[in-house]
C-alpha cells in the first residue's frame, strides 16, 4: 500500500512537473529573459528528477541494487541542479546581469551529488542528504530575496520558505528512519508522511512556479514604466532643443503660436526688438563677436523682464517678448531698464543699440494683428519701413 502511495503522489507530482515546465518554455520563447532562461533549465532539471523518482518506485521492487544506485544517483544530482537553477534565476531577477554560481560551478555540484549518490547505501540516507540541501538552499535563497525589500519577489520568497520548511520536515522525517531506537508508531507516521510528500511538495512548487511569474510581471513592468519614463525625458530633451535658440538659449519661434494662444485670453504687451546696425557689427569685427552681443542682448532681455513673460529670438537679430497682462507704461519702464543694462555692458562687445516697436494684445483679440503692429512700429522707430 505504501509503494502505491509513493507511486501515485510522485506521477502527480510529475504531471504538475511537466505542466510547468511547459509554462516556462513558452514564457521564455515569449520573453527571453535570463531569468526566465535559468528558470527553464531549472522546471526541466526537476521534471528529470523527478522522472528518476518515478521509475525508482515503479521498477525498485524487480531491479537489482546497482541500477537502483544509478537512479539514486541521477535524482541527487538533478534535484540539486534543480534548486540551484531556481536560485541562479531568482538572482537573475533581482540583480539583472549578476549570478550565483558559474557554469562550472554548477557543473561541480551535479558531478559531486552524483557521486555521493552512488556511494550512500540506503534511501533515507538519500533521502536526508537531498532534502537538508533543498532546505538550506531556499532558506538562503528566501533570506536573500527578503533583504532585497522587492515587493515584487513576495510570491517568490514565500514559495521558496515553505519548500524549505517542508524539506526540513522530509529531512527528519527520513532522519528517523535511521534512527533505530524511536518507537515503531514513530517510524510508521515518518513513512506515511514520506509516502504522500510529493504531492505536498507539488503545491509549494506551484507557489514558487506563481512567485517566479509574478516576478517577471512586476520586473517587466517596471522597466516597461522606466522605458517610458526615458522615453518622456527624451521626448521633452528633444522638444526643448528644437524649441531653444543654441546660441541665445532663449525659445525660437516655433513656440510663438502656443504662447500667443496662451496670452490672448487676459491680455498682453508684444514688444519687437531689433539690434541697431548688426550687420556693421558683423562685418567689422566679425561673425563671433557679432554672436557675444546677441547672447549679452539676450541676458540682457531676459533680465529686464518677468520669468513668466515669453522671451524669444524671432530670428536674426530680432527679439520677441509676450508679456501677459503687462500695460504699456510697465511694458516701456522694463525697456529702459533693458537700454541700461545693455549701455552699461562689460565691454566685452562693442557698444550697440537697438529698437523696439510695442503693441498690446486686448484680452479676446487677434495675436496675429498686435504682432504685425508690434513688427511694423519697430521698423517705424528703425526709420527703415518696407514697402
Amino acid at each position: 500500500m505504501e509503494l502505491l502511495l509513493w507511486r501515485w503522489s510522485t506521477a502527480v507530482q510529475l504531471s504538475s512537473a511537466v505542466m510547468i515546465a511547459v509554462l516556462f518554455v513558452a514564457l521564455s520563447r515569449a520573453d527571453p529573459r535570463a531569468e526566465l532562461r535559468w528558470w527553464v533549465r531549472a522546471w526541466l532539471a526537476n521534471l528529470a528528477a523527478l522522472t528518476v523518482t518515478l521509475a525508482f518506485w515503479s521498477w525498485a521492487p524487480d531491479h537489482p541494487s546497482a541500477w537502483l544506485q544509478l537512479v539514486r544517483a541521477g535524482y541527487l544530482a538533478t534535484k540539486t541542479l534543480f534548486v540551484m537553477l531556481l536560485l541562479q534565476g531568482a538572482w537573475a531577477l533581482v540583480r539583472p546581469g549578476a549570478t550565483l554560481f558559474s557554469p562550472r560551478m554548477l557543473a561541480g555540484a551535479f558531478a559531486l551529488l552524483a557521486v555521493v549518490g552512488l556511494v550512500l547505501p540506503s534511501l533515507p540516507l538519500v533521502g536526508v542528504i537531498q532534502h537538508l540541501i533543498i532546505a538550506v538552499l531556499l532558506t538562503v535563497g528566501a533570506v536573500m530575496l527578503v533583504r532585497e525589500r522587492d515587493r515584487g519577489v513576495a510570491f517568490l520568497t514565500a514559495g521558496f520558505a515553505l519548500r524549505a520548511v517542508l524539506a526540513f520536515a522530509e529531512t527528519a522525517a527520513y532522519l528517523s528512519q535511521l534512527i533505530a531506537r524511536l518507537p515503531r508508531d514513530w517510524g510508521d507516521t515518518a513513512g506515511a508522511f514520506l509516502s504522500a510528500a510529493s504531492s505536498v511538495d507539488t503545491g509549494a512548487e506551484w507557489l514558487i512556479a506563481l512567485g517566479c511569474v509574478v516576478g517577471v510581471a512586476g520586473r517587466t513592468q517596471t522597466e516597461l514604466r522606466q522605458n517610458n519614463e526615458r522615453l518622456l525625458a527624451a521626448q521633452s530633451d528633444l522638444r526643448r532643443l528644437v524649441d531653444r535658440d543654441p546660441l541665445t538659449g532663449l525659445d525660437n519661434r516655433r513656440g510663438l503660436p502656443q504662447l500667443l494662444r496662451d496670452a490672448q485670453p487676459v491680455g498682453a504687451t508684444v514688444l519687437f526688438f531689433d539690434i541697431d546696425a548688426f550687420k556693421r557689427i558683423n562685418d567689422l569685427h566679425g561673425h563671433h563677436v557679432g554672436d557675444a552681443c546677441l547672447q549679452q542682448f539676450a541676458a540682457a532681455l531676459r533680465d529686464s523682464f518677468r520669468p513668466d513673460d515669453g522671451v524669444m529670438r524671432f530670428g536674426g537679430d530680432e527679439f520677441l517678448v509676450v508679456a501677459p497682462g503687462l500695460d504699456r507704461v510697465s511694458a516701456e519702464e522694463r525697456v529702459e531698464r533693458l537700454r541700461s543694462r545693455v549701455d552699461g555692458a562689460d565691454g566685452q562687445v562693442p557698444p550697440f543699440t537697438f529698437s523696439v516697436g510695442t503693441a498690446e494684445l486686448e484680452p479676446g483679440g487677434d495675436p496675429d494683428a498686435a504682432l504685425q503692429i508690434a513688427d511694423q512700429r519697430m521698423y517705424e522707430t528703425k526709420g527703415k519701413i518696407p514697402q
